[in-house]
């Protein structure tokens, strides 16, 4: 006893309907398992946001959250202030003395001790001064010579010198 749809179904396609029935139902196994993960994946998914709105609610949260932007806003701009202030100091250290070479000498045959130095002070670009002071038995004597970009425009003493590479030898 065939039915005339079933009939008319296999003159029509050439496929047997009973195949045609058997794809289906595959077709709805596979939807059904596919609906049975999403339901898995639901559920893990409502499990985690209540965890997240625990002893929360939407107002409460936005309040939360609204706070720490706060908090975000304040810091970046503290953070803002310190950059500025770190510039400020970066400025202020290059034109500050950083490098410094000393040399102690006797000035004079008759006196020992080493009684008498050549100090250099530079600054990170190579700028600053050499303090010379000769000691001596009637007196003490000091001389300054500039230096610009670690050359001096005065002839300088050979222990001047000496103080001047020791300074520039220092990072």
């Amino acid at each position: 006893m065939s039915s005339p749809i079933l009939e008319y179904i296999y003159q029509y396609t050439g496929i047997d309907p009973a195949y045609m029935l058997l794809a289906l139902l595959a077709f709805s196994l596979i939807l059904m398992i596919l609906i049975i993960v999403s339901l898995c994946k639901l559920k893990r998914l409502k499990k985690r946001l209540n965890t997240f709105m625990e002893g929360k609610d939407g107002e409460s949260l936005e309040e939360t959250l609204f706070s720490y932007m706060e908090k975000v806003q304040v810091a970046d701009r503290v953070n803002q202030i310190l950059q500025q202030d770190m510039a400020q100091l970066k400025r202020y250290q290059s034109m500050t003395y950083q490098k410094m070479g000393m040399v102690k000498y006797d000035a004079f045959r008759e006196m020992s001790g080493e009684l008498s130095y050549a100090l250099a002070l530079l600054d990170q670009d190579e700028n600053g001064f050499i303090i010379n002071s000769v000691y001596a038995n009637e007196g003490s004597y000091s001389y300054i010579k500039e230096i610009i970009k670690g050359e001096s425009q005065i002839h300088l003493s050979e222990e001047e010198q000496k103080a001047l590479d020791k300074a520039k030898s220092r990072t």
